[in-house]
């Protein structure tokens, strides 16, 4: 069922945040209070699919029952422990990132932005002194923190934040002849994410990955692959750049990693990792038991379901239910899709699209005010897709004109 009005949210609610909470997202008005699968309910008791949940976090649905069963016994074994200290669930949840990807040894920390500023000091740590620049491209993006905002090139984010930390450079997505240009005996490192998730679900071009991997060993650069939205079987694979045979000298990982709960990792090649000396990085709650067991059975159930099949058959369900309406509509110009990263770009603003759809019972985001953006779970079910792509049609007709 899904509905036909405009929710509301409870005045006390609202007038709580508006008090006390400090105003620095823009929030739609709905509280949301329960989630399982792919379908959340807000305070009014109204029901929607969610096309996006988590923000991207949430890659096996609200609630998985392997993650919360995980974590709730966790809770009453060890909640914390610093990492001045053997965690067993740490090393068994490194090794299983490492066996899955280029092998290597993991860095934990609480989120994509500290992961990327781990591998950027990372970088420059590793890299012979006096190399410190980073190569960038725009429509990246890289987390919020202030490395991390200035390597994403986007000028909104560098709004009044300014100076920002020197060091990088900024090149088009795509253009190896501009990243060659930029490289320099100062540079230590190229940082990309190999499909892009908020600059709009842009896949690379063909042999661009390569060619920045061939760049990089011929002037002893370090490739780092920025993968918090693209990466932990979101694709269809367990990271994005096993698409493109490409393996990267460090990748960082956040959002899917731990089935909805906080947590990020880099990991990074051992000849690489060793350069992370003792005392020159550190997070407090990074790698702590409750994430490591929550991102163990994350991968467990993945595994277990065989959900990276299950990603590739839905991103396959998306494209048949919506690749004809680029055809039918003038409105919609083109829809990239990668697994369950899907993107569906506009000629109008999306904004409004967003909102109609959340008036008839279905969550979903737009990026770079024109794109609409589908963060879907494995664990979606075809009749769930079909539902919501239907209501998602209906609001691309509706907004033709």
């Amino acid at each position: 069922m899904t509905m036909t009005a405009k929710s509301t949210i409870c005045a006390e609610t609202l007038q709580r945040f508006e008090k006390y909470v400090i105003p620095n997202y823009g929030r739609y008005p709905v509280a949301l209070v329960r989630g399982a699968g792919s379908e959340v309910w807000d305070d009014q008791g109204n029901r929607y699919l969610d096309f996006f949940p988590g923000w991207g976090c949430n890659l096996l649905g609200h609630c998985p029952a392997p993650v919360v069963d995980a974590v709730q016994q966790q809770l009453g074994q060890l909640i914390h422990a610093p990492n001045t200290w053997y965690l067993e669930a740490q090393g068994r949840w490194a090794q299983l990132l490492s066996e899955r990807s280029f092998g290597g040894q993991a860095f934990f920390c609480n989120s994509g932005a500290e992961a990327n500023e781990a591998a950027i000091k990372l970088a420059r740590l590793h890299t012979s002194p006096g190399r410190y620049k980073t190569i960038t491209f725009t429509g990246g993006f890289h987390g919020r923190t202030f490395a991390a905002v200035t390597a994403t090139a986007q000028p909104k984010y560098h709004e009044d934040i300014g100076p920002l930390l020197p060091g990088f450079n900024y090149v088009p997505f795509g253009d190896l002849g501009e990243v060659e240009s930029k490289i320099d005996d100062e540079t230590a490192a190229i940082l990309v994410e190999p499909i892009q998730g908020e600059g709009g679900i842009c896949l690379p071009p063909d042999g661009f990955l390569q060619g920045l991997r061939d760049l990089a060993d011929a002037h002893g650069l370090l490739l780092i692959f920025d993968e918090v939205q693209s990466g932990c079987g979101r694709t269809g694979k367990w990271f994005a750049h096993q698409h493109f045979g490409v393996e990267p000298d460090i990748m960082t990982l956040a959002k899917s990693l731990c089935g909805g709960v906080a947590g990020g990792a880099m990991v990074a090649r051992r000849e690489v990792a060793s350069s992370l000396r003792p005392g020159m990085h550190a997070a407090t709650f990074g790698g702590n038991p409750l994430a490591a067991r929550a991102g163990i059975a994350t991968i467990e159930m993945i595994e277990s379901l065989e959900l990276l099949d299950r990603a590739t058959e839905l991103g396959e369900s998306f494209r048949k239910q919506l690749a004809p309406v680029v055809e039918e509509l003038a409105v919609a110009v083109e829809l990239r899709v990668c697994g369950l990263m899907i993107g569906l770009e506009l000629t109008v603003e999306a904004a409004p699209l967003v909102q109609d759809c959340i008036d008839h019972g279905l969550l979903i985001n737009c990026t770079q005010g024109n794109i609409i953006r589908l963060l879907p779970a494995m664990t979606l079910t075809d009749q769930q897709l079909e539902e919501g792509c239907e209501i998602l049609k209906a609001a691309l007709r509706e907004s033709k004109d």
